[in-house]
């Protein structure tokens, strides 16, 4: 499996969401070392890869948290009991890791 977070320049919760993609990584016993970072500059490659915002958690091409909203270079809110938050819960991240093994890639 391929592990990519895509984000944008100076999304705030850049940093963090490697931090976390990373220990959602070691947590289910895959390779942290394989996860890339790709920054997005444009619209189209926005368009291109489906990305529907800053951050997006990717394995094998499939953002693990399916979005309705438009391909956008914008930030990216996630379900939190709160409310929302910039990123999704380790534990919702976890089940989304796991979801994507058993489920295998999906084309964009």
């Amino acid at each position: 499996m391929d592990f990519e977070l895509r984000i944008i320049a100076d999304c705030p919760n850049s940093d963090p969401a490697g931090e976390l993609y990373r220990r959602a990584l070691e947590a289910e016993g895959l390779d942290a070392g394989d996860l890339r970072i790709r920054e997005l500059a444009s619209d189209e490659e926005a368009r291109e890869l489906a990305f529907h915002g800053s951050p997006t958690f990717v394995v094998s091409g499939r953002d693990l948290f399916a979005s309705a909203a438009e391909p956008a270079l914008s930030c990216r809110v996630y379900p939190a009991p709160e409310g929302f938050a910039g990123l999704p819960s380790l534990e919702d991240l976890r089940a989304a890791l796991r979801d994507a093994g058993e489920t295998g890639p999906v084309a964009q």
